[in-house]
């Protein structure tokens, strides 16, 4: 059975017989790494796990594409995907999957030339996992360069996208190689797919929780959310241009003065059949300069005075705002409330993420919460709350974004034009 979304349909990777056959897959494997080329989160990479895993035990040969970086064309030896291919060969030691060395499941080809790591493709073992070097090395790669595309589906049989991290770009592994390639959707991608979509979709009581630091950045995301969802809670520097917006002094704090207008705009449009309702905070953690050892104190969100900046929301605000989510079915949550990078104005987004791991692990609930990438996967790494405590955590940030704003993401867009029949 194909997945849908906006009514048209892709393949999963269930429905392909891989016996014998190679899958060229597609990930987001752009982890950050220390100077010692040591990585230091490697959420991604475990987040592409179940694909591998299972292409490998149905019998496919594997050949893994993905970027790290931005090299821009060029060979930079400290971007290369060999210490993210060591990490993976450690996750996947001891697991049940067919692999060609036992010792070494990974079959790292460093060549930098696709007719030389072809060539090296070639000589593995049937049953073989190879990861090729960083795909962005190639000039060819985000220019989307056809002849370079063709070149690579010459890999494989199938192309898999489980990328949805690069979904919104147009390069040569997300989208040029589907012209060529039956493809088919890994079960990251379906899960980011069929998670969002329910956001867009659902009839069900929606709380959409946007925060992050900017307007502009979100404004779009805002204008979808409106007609789909019940309520829509402001947070992060947003807030200011909505009291703004409102008329109330915001004293020194983040302030877009362009998108006060369309922050009004949507105010105005609150509540509105059809529409969602706005909800902004009661009060908000102000101090007197944007550091750590900073005076703080919290006030009501219409008493900002001079000389002062709001980084964070306060305790009366999360009360409502912990009533709002509780009334919920499905809770999505973008961008943090504060500057939770700094202890003392992180309360508001820590109280966030806690009390919507718990609703989501209450037995038997019906509760559901989707978490966009980005920032909000940063908070929650911070605070140490397994992924595994929310129903969804998106490994996309910018793919995120784009997706929730209603655009069709040339990534997934291929996975429909060409999609893979058994």
């Amino acid at each position: 059975m194909t997945a849908t979304i906006f009514k048209k349909q892709f393949t999963n990777i269930t429905e392909i017989n891989w016996q014998g056959k190679t899958a060229l897959v597609r990930e987001d494997l752009n982890v950050p790494q220390d100077e010692a080329g040591k990585i230091t989160d490697d959420t991604r990479i475990k987040a592409a796990l179940p694909t591998i895993k299972y292409l490998l035990a149905q019998g496919a040969n594997v050949v893994l594409v993905s970027h790290l970086g931005r090299p821009k064309g060029k060979v930079i030896s400290e971007l290369s995907l060999k210490p993210v291919a060591d990490r993976l060969a450690e996750l996947l030691q001891g697991s049940e999957v067919q692999q060609s060395d036992a010792k070494n499941p990974v079959q790292f080809i460093s060549e930098t030339t696709l007719d030389a790591a072809k060539n090296a493709v070639n000589q593995l073992p049937s049953g073989y996992l190879a990861v090729l070097e960083n795909i962005r090395f190639y000039s060819e790669e985000e220019q989307n360069d056809a002849a370079f595309a063709e070149k690579l589906a010459q890999f494989a049989d199938y192309f898999v996208n489980d990328a949805f991290g690069t979904s919104h770009r147009a390069h040569g592994s997300t989208t040029g190689i589907a012209k060529h390639l039956p493809a088919v959707a890994g079960f990251l991608m379906e899960k980011e797919i069929n998670s969002l979509s329910m956001v867009l979709n659902s009839d069900a009581p929606i709380t959409a929780i946007i925060g992050g630091s900017k307007v502009s950045t979100k404004i779009t995301v805002l204008e979808n959310l409106m007609p789909r969802v019940k309520n829509i809670i402001i947070g992060g520097g947003m807030i200011f241009t909505f009291l703004k917006a409102q008329g109330f002094s915001v004293g020194s704090s983040l302030l877009e003065d362009d998108y006060v207008d369309l922050a009004k705009s949507l105010l105005e449009r609150s509540g509105l059949s059809g529409m969602a309702t706005i909800h902004l905070p009661k009060d908000i953690v102000v101090a007197d300069r944007f550091s750590a050892d900073a005076k703080y104190k919290t006030v009501m969100a219409d008493e900002i005075s001079e000389g002062w900046m709001g980084l964070d929301v306060g305790p009366a605000t999360m009360v409502a705002v912990n009533t709002l989510i509780s009334d919920s079915t499905i809770v999505l949550w973008n961008g943090p409330l504060g500057v939770f990078e700094i202890p003392q104005f992180s309360a508001g987004t820590r109280l966030l993420a806690e009390s919507v791991a718990k609703l989501t692990q209450e037995p038997g609930t019906q509760f559901q919460s989707i978490l966009g990438g980005g920032d909000t996967v940063a908070a929650i790494e911070q605070f140490s709350i397994p992924f595994n405590s929310f129903t969804h955590v998106s490994t996309g940030g910018g793919a995120c974004l784009e997706f929730l704003e209603g655009k069709t993401l040339p990534g997934i867009a291929a996975l429909m034009e060409n999609p893979a029949k058994n």
